[in-house]
């Protein structure tokens, strides 16, 4: 084991020196993060230290939302791998573990690896692994074995996949790792699908529990956000939420705050400028379309400014001042 590592460290530090490997590799590329902007040695046999019982308190409140969505999905995951030796694992923004499930056997191996609650995985902390790599590049990553930066990691193989806030914030990755020598890239490959359906069914959820009292709108999605293109619509037929592959779908931008944009205008619906249609919708949607200002409001709707203000009085729509 101890030649095996020297020779990893000695492949690992070759490939750091090579610019042209970096651009053919993503997995290198990482490498070279690693080594020169972490400043981290593939040799180096201490692992971080864990976030102590009083800070997992805190970290897992302050992630109360999310993790009140993502348990029992999260449990569903681990029932159907816990069989094949996996370890399952959430890991907050920094790459800290702040949910994990392995079975008894396997909790001492595991421990070892130091994939436990309270471990920070960040690529600044362990180099190139599952969670770290996936929280930096912000996509669906496997990092098996020798793939790791650190010779320490060579043992395992990690399969993660991001999750998004319900205002498109990266917040989390979903990771499963197995330490199983009979774990090819086959096996891997179908428990980074597993993974990522999941991260998806999470932050499906999530979305749908922050918008609860608002209609969600499916779209489809345009595959280079890798999530759910939801949207969220309050009774006026106005966007008022997000996620983040909605937002790259409809060019929405990825800032967290959002100003509410008519659903029709996104979808390519007719526009609705009768009243017919419903008065409070339709000034409601003007309002948004001149940003909230009730002299362009009315005249994109051939009205006064007065009978516009009096029109919404009485359909009890408020305007922001």
């Amino acid at each position: 084991m101890a030649k095996t590592s020297i020779r990893h460290s000695d492949h690992v530090l070759n490939t750091v020196q090579s610019n042209q490997a970096a651009a053919l590799s993503a997995v290198a590329a990482s490498w070279r993060r690693s080594a020169l902007h972490h400043g981290l040695d593939p040799a180096e046999s201490l692992r971080g230290e864990r976030l102590g019982e009083s800070g997992m308190v805190r970290l897992r409140e302050a992630n109360g939302e999310l993790l009140s969505v993502a348990s029992p999905i999260f449990d569903s995951l681990f029932g159907t791998l816990c069989r094949a030796g996996c370890g399952i694992y959430l890991a907050n923004e920094n790459g800290v573990v702040i949910e994990s499930r392995c079975t008894a056997g396997d909790t001492a191996l595991f421990e070892t690896l130091n994939l436990v609650r309270g471990a920070c995985w960040s690529e600044a902390a362990e180099g190139t692994n599952g969670i770290g790599t996936c929280l930096v590049e912000a996509r669906q990553v496997a990092i098996l074995r020798h793939e790791h930066f650190a010779s320490r990691n060579i043992g395992v193989s990690c399969m993660d996949s991001p999750i998004f806030d319900p205002e498109g914030r990266l917040v989390a990755a979903l990771d499963v790792s197995t330490c199983r020598s009979d774990h090819g890239e086959a096996m891997a490959g179908v428990i980074a699908a597993l993974v990522h359906c999941t991260a998806q069914q999470i932050e499906r959820d999530y979305f749908c529990l922050r918008y609860a009292n608002a209609r969600i709108f499916f779209a489809e999605a345009d595959g280079s956000a890798g999530g759910p293109a939801l949207l969220a619509v309050d009774r006026d037929d106005l966007v008022i939420g997000a996620t983040r592959a909605a937002r790259v779908r409809f060019r929405l931008g990825l800032q967290p705050l959002m100003a509410p944009r008519p659903l029709a205008d996104l979808i390519g619906m007719a526009d609705r400028t009768s009243f017919r249609d419903g008065e409070r919708a339709v000034l409601h949607q003007a309002l948004a379309r001149s940003g909230g200002n009730v002299t362009a409001a009315a005249r994109r709707l051939g009205i006064g400014r007065a009978t516009f203000y009096r029109r919404m009085e009485r359909v009890e729509l408020a305007c922001a001042h």
